[in-house]
């Protein structure tokens, strides 16, 4: 099916609920397979004899590496061909990697079934993205593509939740084989429930015939908005990716929680955090954008400035329950820059660039965010343990918080460019 066709009937009517429900759904498979390595960290480094920076790796650049290299192509042939069955064939793929690192003896062998992670989750994305703004009009595709983002929290707080409990009562493999064979099984109910939306059909453009990758480049070249927003980004995703991975290291090493506890306080803060931060930030900015559109950008960038007193205090803290309260602010104006900027790509370019844009930037995000952020921290955790010990992890959070100072500034330059660079706006 090329970029023309119509729209393809479901077995269910339409409805944009359902659409959201199952891709919110998808997604959130998506952040547990994700991101349950960061509790089951703690059992694989005691098990296989890991360093923090190799757990960094694994857990970073080992899902990085395919997740980034391959997006672009992906998305290229998502703005060509039906998105739902590419998104069908990436849910079995990276679900099945899941399982498949339950089986790990090595930490080479753990590090290539994430490299499988990487390669099915390289193609569930952007393409949703591109649902999302073919099913919503402008004015409300902010909202739902934060609604989409509550899959980060969801499935953030439910991989570190069952990976805890799972690994705790039973054994870490079993928790990769339960979250992995899940997602295989949700996968035939997507495909067969989910229709493929006409492009462009909100933005009173008709179709376009799908533009090569060289007229896409070309195109965001001329936008330097688009790659200011998306460097901010990559720079709070260093730290966001981070935090995601070893806060619950950090728990257990500052506060002697056990592995389950050490699950259940951070699966807390980021499923109310989450939620709230990200439900707010697309609220705010559909609310006040549509009189300037700069908000889209500004909003994002004063959250971002507004986590650094907060981490400071959270980590600092000796009181595990005031860490815990503290924390759930900072998780939340992390993370409101979901909705804002990303609707702010899907209006920098027309609807047959959409998912390959998208990828453009989830690349740029990613290869930094999730690449370096999880490493970084392991790394300076590792140069620092000689003189702070077990309290070297918390260190090396606090001076990743200057990442979010960069983003704020980023994200302040790019709204000098952005009227110019809105699509139809310049």
């Amino acid at each position: 099916m090329d970029s023309t066709t119509k729209a393809e009937p479901g077995l269910l009517a339409e409805g944009r609920g359902y659409l959201l429900f199952i891709l919110v759904l998808v997604y959130t498979f998506n952040f547990i397979d994700r991101q349950i390595i960061g509790i089951l960290a703690i059992p694989i480094k005691e098990e296989l004899g890991l360093s923090d920076s190799q757990l960094g790796l694994m857990g970073g650049l080992a899902f990085a590496l395919f997740y980034t290299g391959l997006g672009i192509p992906v998305a290229m042939a998502a703005d060509r061909f039906n998105r739902t069955w590419i998104m069908t064939g990436a849910l079995v793929i990276w679900s099945g990697m899941t399982a498949a690192c339950g089986l790990a003896n090595s930490f080479w062998q753990l590090f290539l079934a994430r490299l499988g992670v990487g390669v099915g989750e390289s193609g569930g994305v952007a393409p949703a993205y591109s649902v999302i703004a073919d099913s919503f009009p402008p004015h409300q595709r902010a909202r739902a593509l934060s609604i989409y983002s509550f899959g980060i929290p969801i499935g953030s707080a439910l991989g570190i939740v069952i990976g805890g409990v799972l690994a705790s009562l039973i054994d870490w493999r079993v928790a990769f084989f339960v979250v992995g064979l899940a997602g295989v099984a949700l996968a035939p109910i997507f495909r067969l429930t989910v229709r493929e939306p006409e492009r462009g059909r909100f933005d009173g453009v008709q179709q376009r015939a799908p533009a090569r990758l060289g007229e896409i480049l070309s195109t965001l070249a001329k936008k330097p908005s688009f790659w200011l927003i998306s460097l901010a980004a990559a720079c709070s995703s260093m730290m966001g990716y981070g935090l995601f991975f070893w806060l619950p290291s950090f728990f257990v090493r500052t506060f002697g929680l056990t592995l389950l506890e050490a699950s259940l306080y951070f699966g807390a803060i980021l499923l109310v955090g989450g939620v709230a931060g990200i439900w707010g930030g697309g609220w705010a900015t559909d609310r006040f954008g549509s009189r300037n559109r700069k908000r889209y950008l500004t909003i994002p960038a004063v959250a971002f400035l507004g986590t650094v007193p907060c981490y400071l205090v959270a980590i600092l803290t000796h009181n595990v329950l005031l860490c815990f309260t503290v924390l759930l602010v900072p998780t939340a104006l992390g993370l409101a820059w979901l909705g804002p900027l990303i609707s702010t790509i899907q209006h920098l370019v027309p609807p047959n660039m959409r998912s390959t844009a998208s990828a453009v930037f989830l690349f740029i995000i990613n290869l930094i965010g999730i690449g370096l952020g999880t490493w970084a921290i392991g790394a300076v955790s590792d140069a620092l343990r000689a003189t702070y010990g077990d309290d070297s992890l918390k260190y090396s959070i606090l001076a990743g918080t200057g990442f979010y100072v960069v983003a704020a500034v980023l994200l302040f330059l790019a709204a000098r460019w952005l009227s110019g660079d809105l699509e139809g706006e310049g």
